[in-house]
């Protein structure tokens, strides 16, 4: 998740969320964050459908000593398998509390009064639970709805193919159809500001995850639910089916595997994937040669907010998992060795590397040359090493690091430099992840190149051999919130290239929009050369937290892009010239399925899915100042058009 402005502000973009747990948990200064930054992470139920229940003051509530006295040493980031309070901050307060009652944490919270679990759990989520109620179910299908029939689901996207390019036999839906788009149903996912995994498509079924956990099986033509599943913490991967196998995979962020029955939703198996208290499943798993591809990060960049927290041992990682069984058959780390002491800070800290270099990204699987590509983020600690915002190719079967090649030399960062303690590397960023999946490209003569995108706004192209870079070029400033974020995509040898960069994260007077920027570029993956570009026109109108970047993962079909944009518009490209031919304002109040108003928000993560006629999309991203939202979206042609 990447500056060369490391302002307050800019930097605070990427850790935003558990910045306050974090500050309570190390006894420092517990002065609540500043309003505008805890309206981002909880929003209240009557404008944006958020947690049921009423918002309670952290540094007040009885929850806040309890946690303290009885949860804080082990979720302090210190613990292996406890997951730190960042991530306990994230989940649904139901799900916690289950936890103590009955669940994995009921042992040690045996001692505990019922109600000191429900003040803990409280703390914890910001939401008072008193008045609390479970979101009720979404209307379950009947008769014929609850089928499993049609097409099955394709070998594209998010799990299969980075590229994210869906072909006409697949979509279901031509060029010439888009403009004729409009919204079939939506669904409002209950108690979130938040909506990022990305749906599957197939058996007239959608398939999507949530960020209180539940997974959810949808009838593509109604919106019924022919089954749910609640997974223990946000699933924010896209959903992945094997359709021979009809299983359905997915992670959480507490950095579990999943793999479910795709007819009934039934868990066939889990698996943690790292011990480390902050590691996560940020990327979506890929299937191929007969494993699942995990990618595993973290936040533990966080942790050192306090000075006396001993950064870092956190290691990006990718696991090679048995479908059938969800056992470890390998695991590679980005950063070869454990980290090892190098001093200590005059507090007497100890200061441990090198670490991070997290995998944020979808695993890319070369069935070709059995291998798969992945890039990695910043280290957390110095010394910043050859392993940090680089791409590697790794041996299929054995995980055996084939090549590797490095894009920025020297990026170490952590809060800690956000903080101004000794936690800080001395090399203090930019922080310029490759956060972005690689792409396999065909090119002339028969070639393929292997395209990357980074945070810094610069896309490469390597030979696919060997890694070596065959070109570059810059097409955004690049920072903290620049660059390239979560997915491009191509049609043939074009690959369209989604730029954020936040107007707040650049200056303005030397920033030449003319020349590159935030909106969708498109480039010759042979050449690099820049086809056309369209600059996102700003549209938000003071509106707060709304920015015209793209963020999330583009998606295309013959002949059009499909992107998300902060400022919550849904649009399609014309993929040659670059016209924007169809937008939807995700903004605006809709009405669900189950009756309830609701809206989305910023556009960031996970993308469009396109299937069977069908585009659908989730919008929302209640983090990192972005706007929050709830909503699926399920577009189809209107035939009457």
């Amino acid at each position: 998740m990447t500056g060369e402005n490391r302002a307050l502000r800019t930097r605070s973009l990427s850790i935003l969320i558990g910045l306050s747990a974090l500050l309570a948990a190390c006894g420092g200064d517990q002065t609540d964050p500043p309003s505008h930054l805890e309206e981002t992470r909880v929003k209240s139920t009557d404008e944006f459908v958020s947690r049921a229940g009423n918002a309670i003051d952290p540094a007040t509530h009885p929850g806040n000593a309890l946690f303290a006295e009885n949860c804080a040493a082990c979720h302090n980031g210190r613990v292996p398998k406890a997951p730190a309070t960042v991530w306990l901050e994230m989940m649904a307060p139901d799900a916690i509390l289950a936890s103590m009652n009955d669940g994995i944490m009921s042992a040690q919270s045996a001692h505990l009064q019922p109600s000191e679990r429900m003040q803990i759990a409280e703390y914890l989520t910001r939401t008072s639970l008193e008045d609390y109620k479970p979101p009720a179910p979404p209307q379950q299908c009947a008769g014929d709805a609850m089928q499993f029939e049609g097409a099955a689901p394709a070998k594209v996207g998010w799990g299969h193919d980075t590229t994210r390019f869906i072909p006409e036999t697949v979509s279901g839906l031509s060029k010439e159809q888009v403009a004729n788009l409009k919204l079939k149903w939506a669904f409002a996912f209950p108690s979130a500001v938040r909506a990022r995994s990305q749906p599957a498509i197939g058996w007239n079924t959608i398939f999507v995850g949530s960020q209180d956990g539940t997974v959810y099986a949808f009838d593509l033509e109604t919106g019924c639910a022919k089954w749910t599943y609640r997974a223990s913490a946000e699933v924010r991967t896209g959903i992945i089916v094997d359709a021979e196998e009809k299983r359905l995979y997915f992670g959480d962020f507490l950095g579990r595997a999943y793999a479910l029955d795709a007819i009934n939703g039934r868990e066939l198996w889990r698996t943690k994937v790292d011990d480390h208290p902050n590691a996560t499943i940020t990327g979506t798993p890929t299937l191929g040669g007969g494993r699942l591809y995990v990618p595993i990060s973290s936040l533990e960049v966080t942790s050192a907010a306090d000075p006396t927290y001993a950064c870092c041992t956190f290691r990006g990682a990718v696991a090679a998992l048995n479908p059938e069984t969800g056992a470890i058959e390998w695991k590679t780390h980005t950063i070869p060795e454990p980290p090892t002491k190098f001093g200590e800070t005059s507090v007497g800290t100890a200061i441990l590397g090198p670490s991070g270099a997290p995998v944020w990204s979808a695993p890319t699987y070369d069935a070709k040359r059995n291998r798969v590509y992945v890039g990695s983020g910043e280290n957390y600690s110095s010394p910043a090493d050859e392993n940090s915002d680089a791409v590697f190719a790794l041996d299929a079967a054995t995980g055996v690091k084939v090549w590797q090649t490095q894009f920025t030399v020297g990026d170490a960062w952590n809060v800690g430099c956000m903080m101004g303690n000794e936690n800080c590397p001395e090399e203090n960023g930019p922080d310029l992840d490759l956060s972005a999946a690689p792409l396999i490209v065909p090119v002339a003569d028969n070639r393929e190149m292997l395209v990357i995108g980074q945070k810094s706004g610069v896309a490469y192209g390597l030979n696919i051999d060997n890694g070596d870079i065959v070109w570059e070029r810059r097409l955004g400033h690049g920072g903290t919130q620049g660059g390239v974020h979560f997915g491009m995509t191509t049609i043939g040898d074009k690959v369209f290239v989604p730029i954020v960069d936040m107007q707040n994260t650049y200056d303005a007077r030397v920033y030449d929009t003319s020349q590159y920027g935030a909106g969708i570029h498109a480039v010759s993956a042979s050449t690099g050369d820049i086809l056309w570009r369209h600059i996102a026109d700003n549209v938000c109108d003071g509106r707060q937290f709304c920015d015209p970047g793209v963020s999330a993962a583009a998606t295309s079909i013959p002949g059009v892009v499909f992107a998300g944009h902060l400022d919550g518009r849904f649009r399609a490209y014309d993929a040659e010239t670059g016209d924007a031919i169809w937008t939807f304002d995700t903004t605006q109040q809709i009405e669900t399925v189950s009756g309830e108003i609701a809206s989305g928000g910023s556009m960031s993560g996970p993308g469009a899915a396109i299937a069977d006629g069908h585009v659908v999309i989730n919008s929302g991203y209640g983090l990192y100042y972005h706007m929050p939202g709830n909503v699926l979206l399920v577009f189809a042609v209107d035939e009457r058009a």
